[in-house]
């Protein structure tokens, strides 16, 4: 059974960085790609961005590009997503997903396997 479990959210003042964390059992993270997605209260689930099992990082709205970035440990089993520069409008719960397979959609789609979600919150 998958299993992620996402972390590290909070409360981080405009300008300031997080680092969220998905951890997984059931599955090798090195073998599939992962995906971050959020939702605001009152807003459509948004993709944030996805990591290919070969590295390769997509970004799927403009607002995050030069602030957020994905990367894996693959000893921890765990995907990471760094986000700097904090804005207001970043708040919202963030998840992430996966769906088994080693390559990123080329739009945000609905994925198999997902986590609770972790709370992120910055204040204006």
């Amino acid at each position: 059974q998958v299993q992620l479990v996402e972390s590290g959210g909070g409360l981080v003042q405009p300008g300031g960085s997080l680092r969220l964390s998905c951890s997984a059992s059931g599955i090798t993270l090195a073998y599939v790609a992962i995906a971050w997605f959020r939702q605001a209260p009152g807003k459509e689930r948004e993709g944030v961005s996805c990591l290919s099992n070969g590295g390769e990082i997509t970004y799927w709205p403009d607002s995050v590009k030069g602030r957020f970035t994905v990367s894996r440990d693959n000893t921890k089993n765990t995907v990471y997503l760094q986000m700097n520069n904090l804005k207001p409008e970043d708040s919202a719960l963030y998840y992430c997903a996966t769906d088994r397979v080693p390559w990123c959609p080329r739009a945000p789609r609905n994925f198999a396997d997902w986590g609770q979600g972790t709370q992120v919150t910055v204040p204006s």
